[in-house]
């Protein structure tokens, strides 16, 4: 387990990475994270990947064209 601050900068709110946070994420300054909330309101921050990306983006144009169906299922 890590432990990192949000500190205030400008109007945004920001968590500091450390270096080994970065390593075991395999990312660098720079490039894009997602960050999920899980069903118990924890996060996962994981690496940008384009095959996530365009799932998530599938899924949310199937949960819009089906809004009414699911809220139903729900």
């Amino acid at each position: 387990m890590f432990e990192t601050r949000i500190r205030k900068v400008g109007n945004s709110a920001v968590m500091t990475l450390t270096t080994d946070m970065l390593a075991i994420l395999d990312v660098r300054e720079g490039d894009t994270l997602f960050v999920l909330r899980g069903d118990d309101g924890s996060l996962k921050i994981t690496p940008h990947d384009p095959a996530v990306a365009a799932a998530l983006a599938a899924a949310e144009i199937v949960m819009d064209e089906n809004r009414d169906l699911l809220q139903a299922l729900a």
